[in-house]
């Protein structure tokens, strides 16, 4: 028997179908009856998750709270979340149900790992506040892997195109520019490139690098296939059960 996946999503859109339309193609599943339940709130009026870590603007906390309520209300039997930086507000998930909650970070991590034994060295495509939020650089601390980012202007260009690529525009413009700031990475040292914004994944592909791309959305596919089908424990939950 499957467990009903709980999805907070709309952060972006596109990144949203994109994961939704990857679980049903790694589904493997010969009916209707094979695949997996899926609750998605796909809610763009998510506060800029950017604007809220850089003091410009309200924190989606409140509203991602409501939002993982209202799945567990619905009937899912564990979370994830389809955006890297909006995980610097899962506290405000956790204490809103009782959920067990899929960390990406923690996933994306992981397949890091497990795809380069012995990592020394990930490069991290990822925004300007989840990189300022330490999301990542923690997870991978603790395993003495160094991280490398983007800086300055290269990261004012990634910034800007991820905008773009919300609003629509994957073309071979966009491609061109996100492979050239992954390769400014690769000549900084990175090992492994991990996509750490939902975003990346639409318009940058593993034969687009010479070394190993481990994209934050396909390794949330694969978890959460895995969750649902009770194929690996779901994770425990790191804070109390809310009252």
């Amino acid at each position: 028997m499957n467990r009903a996946v709980g999805v907070l999503g709309g952060m972006g859109p596109e990144a949203t179908l994109d994961f939704f339309a990857k679980v049903l193609r790694r589904a493997g599943a010969r009916s209707d009856q094979d695949h997996l339940r899926l609750l998605i709130d796909n809610n763009p009026g998510v506060p800029d998750r950017n604007a809220a870590l850089s003091g410009r603007g309200e924190s989606p906390g409140p509203v991602l709270a409501q939002m993982a309520r209202g799945l567990q209300a619905s009937g899912a039997d564990f979370l994830v979340m389809v955006c890297n930086t909006a995980h610097a507000f899962e506290e405000d998930i956790l204490n809103a149900t009782t959920l067990p909650f899929v960390s990406l970070i923690e996933e994306t991590r992981d397949a890091a790992l497990r795809e380069q034994p012995g990592l020394q060295r990930v490069g991290l495509l990822a925004t300007s506040t989840c990189l300022g939020a330490g999301l990542y650089q923690s997870a991978f601390a603790p395993y003495g892997v160094s991280t490398l980012a983007l800086e300055g202007s290269a990261l004012a260009r990634f910034m800007d195109l991820l905008y773009q690529i919300k609003a629509g525009d994957t073309g071979p413009r966009v491609r061109a520019e996100m492979r050239t700031l992954a390769l400014e990475l690769v000549d900084s040292g990175a090992e492994v490139l991990v996509a750490g914004c939902t975003e990346v994944p639409l318009v940058l592909d593993a034969q687009d690098v010479p070394v190993p791309l481990v994209n934050s959305t396909d390794v949330l596919v694969e978890r959460t296939l895995q969750y649902a089908r009770g194929l690996v424990p779901l994770p425990e939950r790191s804070v109390k059960t809310p009252a």
